[in-house]
């Protein structure tokens, strides 16, 4: 590789000639594979573009998740990082990586393995940690996800965003990620919107949370059937909703358990058959929340409400936070299938709705 020193300017990193990912992926017969949910990006005006909206990579530390061909590897390390970490789990594209590592000699550290399993709270150098309150560290976390890891992957960092642990650890460390552009839509819509759910809230809560471009189906290889949307997360210094993650979880996830309904609804499977109707009506006015309006039509502070009450319900009868709708109408279901011999007992409406 070389250093293309320029007079008054700090040398910029150049890889040096390489095969093209297109021809990497004929070099090594890469495929994407269908049940793996596999997209390759050719277009390195694109991932160009995805690493430009990281910020400032120029000395930084970054995780690429996923690097499949390393097309978006190549960008970033053209944006003169000092560290990439490379985490991928199919073992076909490792070949094709060490040749992008052996390009940037002792900048590139390949990890064959499962993002979800990764333990990312020792994946980097400690003296880049950075107080919570501070500006977040010059680290970042990028990534081109299979559709199949992005859903579980986001829920299970913005967890370690609550609990400031994993790749947190460091501090408010910034992410760049692609989803399909419905779950995007999802991630960034305001109250009222057609897209608010349950990831709404859970990333809104914890992140500022971006959604920066659409790229086209047709510029992956093979084409999805969906187009794709590049999102951008930094965590915030406060979280809007002050609770342990999985009580805003289970409280966000009850809200939005019938969607169409009004909110009461999904509010009731919070509460035991016995007494959950008086439950929910004491929830919903110590919370001050419009029994009738729709789930996607509660803000931010609506939902703070609901979840600091449901708290303070949890203090008073610890028995309620481990109770779970689901389990409970499955015990109905089999209790009616004992009582009645003959034939299977009609569902009811609530049992075919979940």
């Amino acid at each position: 590789f070389c250093l293309m020193a320029v007079p008054g300017k700090v040398a910029a990193f150049r890889l040096p000639p390489l095969p093209t990912v297109g021809e990497i992926i004929k070099l090594f017969r890469l495929k994407a594979q269908k049940q793996l949910s596999q997209n390759f990006l050719l277009d390195l005006r694109l991932t160009d573009k995805i690493v430009r909206q990281a910020g400032e990579l120029k000395n930084a530390h970054v995780c690429e998740v996923g690097p499949g061909p390393g097309g978006i590897t190549r960008s970033i390390l053209s944006a003169g990082v000092e560290q990439l970490l490379l985490i991928e789990k199919d073992a076909r594209f490792i070949p094709g990586l060490e040749m992008l590592s052996e390009a940037a000699p002792g900048k590139v550290r390949i990890v064959h393995g499962d993002i979800l399993t990764y333990k990312m709270d020792k994946a980097f150098p400690q003296h880049l940690k950075k107080n919570w309150e501070d500006e977040p560290p010059d680290i970042h976390i990028i990534g081109n996800l299979p559709f199949s890891v992005s859903t579980p992957l986001i829920i299970k960092w913005l967890e370690n965003v609550s609990k400031k642990d994993g790749p947190f650890v460091y501090g408010r460390t910034q992410m760049t990620l692609t989803f399909q552009k419905e779950v995007a839509e999802r991630l960034t819509a305001n109250p009222g919107g057609e897209q608010r759910s349950r990831l709404s809230i859970m990333s809104q809560h914890l992140c500022t949370v971006e959604n920066c471009f659409v790229i086209p189906g047709q510029a992956f290889v093979p084409k999805p059937e969906v187009d794709v949307a590049v999102v951008h997360f930094t965590p915030l210094v406060q979280p809007k909703i002050q609770q342990p993650f999985k009580l805003v979880e289970k409280v966000v996830r009850s809200v939005f358990q019938f969607r169409r309904k009004y909110c009461f609804r999904g509010i009731e499977t919070l509460f035991p058959e016995s007494g959950r109707l008086k439950r929910t009506e004491q929830l919903m006015m110590m919370a001050n929340v419009d029994p009738t309006l729709r789930p996607f039509q509660l803000s931010m502070s609506q939902f703070r409400n609901l979840c600091n009450t449901y708290r303070k319900m949890c203090d008073e009868d610890p028995s309620l936070f481990v109770y779970n709708y689901r389990e409970e109408l499955k015990q109905k279901k089999r209790m009616r299938k004992l009582l009645k011999s003959t034939g299977q007992p009609k569902q009811t409406e609530e049992e075919s709705q979940l």
